[in-house]
């Protein structure tokens, strides 16, 4: 496995139209949920800036919650195979 960065859209789905997504950096994470879904809110936040900007929500199932966490699980044990611990993490 090389440096090189392998996002979603390298991967073999098909996005209708052609188009990669709009790719937007978080560094901030807020999660909710109710009986029934779950609600994700992604944004910014710097030591230099007051506040944090959420600029994406995604709101899904408690299924799709779940197959993300796998999902998320499983690229986070390939990367440390393939780069070593995370730092800052153990």
């Amino acid at each position: 496995m090389g440096t090189e960065a392998l996002g979603p859209a390298d991967r073999k789905t098909d996005r209708g139209g052609g188009e990669s997504p709009h790719g937007q950096y978080a560094n901030h994470f807020e999660v909710g949920h109710n009986a029934v879904e779950f609600v994700l809110d992604f944004g910014q936040v710097y030591a230099d800036c007051p506040g944090t900007r959420i600029h994406t929500r995604i709101i899904t199932s408690p299924t799709y919650a779940h197959d993300l966490l796998e999902l998320l699980q499983k690229s986070i044990d390939e990367y440390r195979r393939g780069y070593g611990s995370i730092r800052g993490r153990a």
